[in-house]
């Protein structure tokens, strides 16, 4: 080989250079479209190492929309407490995928409002340049109130939502960011309400017990009562207080009349037990990742916490099985089995897993069959003075 030689490029590279031509808006929604995938379950060779490459680049000049301290962070702060890293198709109406944001601002930028957010990233440019954090806020507060409007009054119009899923589809393959767009309008519409209601919950709760749950469900019923719509981010707001997030369903199971499925499904805080299946779903993608990452003892955490999870919503809601939820439910299950049995067989029988282990099911021990049995007899003499003072 001469001096002269190159070594021949892989297939990554070829990609690699091909991305440079692109402009910086095209790389950054690429990185937004790969991520998505990777947290939808999608396999791509090579992905791994595009995203490395394409963050590493960004960090670098700082042109990627949410991930440093520019004009579109401070325009989506006040709904950084709802934001989540899994995928669009698996978010409630309580949270807003991350991953969503890139596109979103792109096409607020773009299409939207395309003089109003230039005038706004400059301003924004200079405020921050010089640490003014007063104007700061104040200068995204304005620009919120804007877009707010505009979207407000984009998607009320006949053909509105056809020309924003149009529109949007230069920014992502994924139809679910429209969903995205949705939730963003009422959160912005409800950000002074929410901001009212987080800085009344306590820093941690940690025993989500009767009083913290009747306390919660008074703050929620009052902000219920002032805008309707908050309440699925106000819920997840309570989650993330929480010690153990999967309890936020508890304030279902105690407002309805009976642990039945239908009476649980009745009340205002019922969009909780959904809330609860998409914490599954993100768990049961951390485990997929954890396990292609050979990180066994954090999967052994992980799956763990899935079996707890699924015996809470089992014990707490009667003939789940027969509704929609517990559909489901059993879809995330399987799945999860899937996966695990899959890992399990990658070693012989005589070597065995520690996935495998009966003990990361702690509720089928004997002290987890007492908790259950004394959650039955509690939950039957409610029943017996419910009726009797009925």
């Amino acid at each position: 080989m001469t001096a002269d030689s190159q070594t021949p490029m892989g297939p990554v590279d070829r990609i690699w250079e091909f991305l440079q031509r692109l402009s910086p808006l095209t790389r950054s929604c690429l990185l937004s479209e790969l991520e998505r995938l990777e947290l939808s379950g999608v396999e791509m060779p090579g992905s791994a190492d595009l995203q490395a490459r394409l963050r590493a680049e960004f960090r670098k000049d700082g042109t990627n929309g949410h991930r440093s301290a520019n004009p579109s962070r401070y325009f989506f702060m006040p709904v950084e407490q709802l934001l989540v890293d899994g995928s669009p198709e698996h978010t409630n109406e309580g949270r807003i995928a991350r991953g969503s944001l890139t596109p979103i601002w792109e096409w607020i930028s773009r299409d939207l409002l395309p003089t109003m957010a230039r005038d706004y990233n400059a301003r924004m440019k200079d405020l921050i340049a010089s640490d003014k954090q007063r104007e700061i806020a104040k200068t995204a507060s304005a620009f919120q109130t804007k877009v707010t409007k505009s979207l407000e009054g984009t998607l009320a119009r006949p053909d509105g939502i056809q020309q924003v899923r149009s529109k949007l589809k230069a920014y992502t393959a994924s139809p679910s960011v429209f969903d995205e767009v949705v939730k963003l309008t009422k959160a912005l519409h409800a950000r002074d309400e929410l901001a009212k209601f987080a800085d009344a919950l306590p820093e941690r709760i940690v025993d989500f017990d009767d009083a913290q749950v009747k306390k919660m469900a008074t703050l929620l019923e009052a902000l219920r009562k002032r805008e309707p719509e908050a309440l699925p981010f106000a819920l997840t707001l309570v989650s993330r207080h929480l010690k153990e997030p999967w309890q936020v369903m508890r304030l279902a199971t105690k407002a309805a009349r009976s642990k039945n499925v239908s009476d649980v499904m009745a009340t205002p805080f019922a969009i909780t037990v959904p809330m609860v299946l998409d914490q599954l779903e993100d768990k049961r993608l951390a485990l997929r990742i954890a396990l292609k990452n050979n990180r066994v003892v954090t999967a052994k955490e992980i799956l763990a916490n899935i079996y707890d999870v699924e015996y809470a919503l089992q014990v707490r809601i009667d003939r789940i099985e027969e509704s929609d939820w517990g559909v489901r439910l059993n879809r995330v299950m399987t799945n999860t089995a899937t996966m695990v049995e899959a890992e399990i067989r990658r070693f012989p029988e005589e070597v065995g897993h520690v996935l495998g282990s009966n003990r990361l099911r702690s509720h089928r021990s004997l002290g987890g069959r007492l908790t259950y049995l004394a959650w039955k007899g509690r939950d039957a003499i409610k029943t017996v003075l419910r009726s009797a003072t009925g």
